[in-house]
């Protein structure tokens, strides 16, 4: 009898278990998430990116607070994205200074794409 009630409880109590176990990390980190980074273009992958993450600080009229660093247009990303500083801000990469400053790191497939599109080149396409 001990047996059977104790099975019971094991199947009873594991869903409920695993919805306060599985958080939106531990989900991620289970499931495959798909992150297409074939193909990056810089108006349609970069500058939202871009537009969300970095223009508060590196954009047109803000960049007092930034060192000078404008990163809003083509012809002023294009610098950082080539000799990698734009890369390894993002990526927390040892000897970069870790972007978005005091802020939340981006996500993974975020940073891949940043990553992936510097690989290509930094088209402007």
């Amino acid at each position: 009898m001990k047996k059977q009630f104790a099975i019971i409880l094991v199947i009873t109590a594991f869903p409920a278990i695993c919805i306060v176990a599985c958080t939106k990390e531990n989900i991620q980190n289970i499931l495959p998430i798909s992150c297409d980074t074939v193909d990056m273009q810089y108006t349609r992958d970069i500058v939202p990116i871009l537009e969300g993450n970095c223009y508060r600080c590196h954009g047109t009229g803000n960049t007092e607070g930034s060192h000078g660093i404008l990163l809003e247009g083509y012809e002023n990303i294009k610098p950082y994205a080539d000799n990698g500083k734009l890369y390894g801000n993002v990526a927390h990469l040892p000897g970069f200074v870790p972007m978005p400053y005091e802020s939340q790191m981006l996500d993974q497939c975020t940073i891949d794409k940043i990553h992936d599109w510097t690989l290509q080149g930094s088209p402007n396409n």
